[in-house]
């Protein structure tokens, strides 16, 4: 069951930095897992976990954008989501780059090369450069 309060936290913060996902999330899983991954995500990850006091939202996404890099290749599209979500909360390219910089000594190289590349890839899709 979901904690309404967190839930609610969790959906106002995601459709300011990321429009739409709560839908995209019921969309692709719900059929399969009704009031599963949407729910996990919004309110535990976005409400339980974003939302709290302490450190400011630019911080935690990327502290996740850090976190997803060390992790490897295999969290590509979560890596994209979320550096999309932390140009939203004012990441600065740069800034990206220098966290995914950094995790090369915590999840090696070609993890490494792997998110800059993504990254590069999402810049060039917003028109950004360096």
């Amino acid at each position: 069951m979901t904690d309404r309060s967190a839930y609610d936290a969790g959906l106002d913060l995601a459709e300011r930095l990321n429009p739409g996902m709560d839908k995209a999330l019921r969309d692709r899983y719900e059929a399969w897992l009704p009031g599963g991954v949407a729910d996990a995500v919004v309110a535990h990850g976005w409400g339980g976990v974003y939302a709290r006091d302490g450190l400011d939202i630019k911080t935690r996404l990327l502290a996740t954008v850090a976190a997803l890099t060390a992790l490897g290749a295999q969290t590509r599209p979560q890596l994209k989501v979320n550096i999309a979500s932390a140009l939203v909360a004012g990441a600065t390219p740069r800034e990206i780059c220098e966290v995914i910089f950094q995790m090369q000594l915590y999840g090696g190289l070609p993890a490494m090369i792997n998110a800059l590349n993504t990254a590069i890839e999402l810049f060039e899709e917003k028109g950004l450069s360096a």
